[in-house]
């Protein structure tokens, strides 16, 4: 009997993690657009690292979700806990990528 794999194409994957990338982007742009000032402390350009590592983060996140991908389309209670971990490793993944982002500056 043959296997029969749900792996998406590299373009769908690339799609998806550029879907992530502008998940992680809305939401830090949330937190740096919604400052009203800012700490003289802080350096000139301290936005920078905040939208460059959230956006990655998201995308990693949302790469560890297509890579569970192929346990998502198995019958019974394997099914449940591949969507709850993949859901699980975008939500961490954009949670640590905003507090990497934000450490130092906002949040410190």
């Amino acid at each position: 009997m043959k296997k029969f794999e749900h792996t998406a194409p590299p373009h769908r994957i690339g799609r998806n993690m550029a879907l992530g990338a502008a998940t992680g982007l809305l939401l830090i742009l949330f937190f740096v657009l919604g400052t009203d000032r800012t700490d003289p402390d802080w350096p000139k350009l301290w936005m920078v690292k905040p939208l460059i590592t959230a956006p990655l983060a998201g995308s990693i996140g949302r790469l560890l979700y297509d890579m569970i991908n192929p346990v998502r389309y198995q019958p019974g209670w394997k099914r449940t806990v591949a969507n709850v971990a993949g859901l699980l490793a975008v939500l961490t993944s954009l949670w640590i990528g905003t507090v990497l982002g934000l450490d130092g500056t906002m949040w410190d």
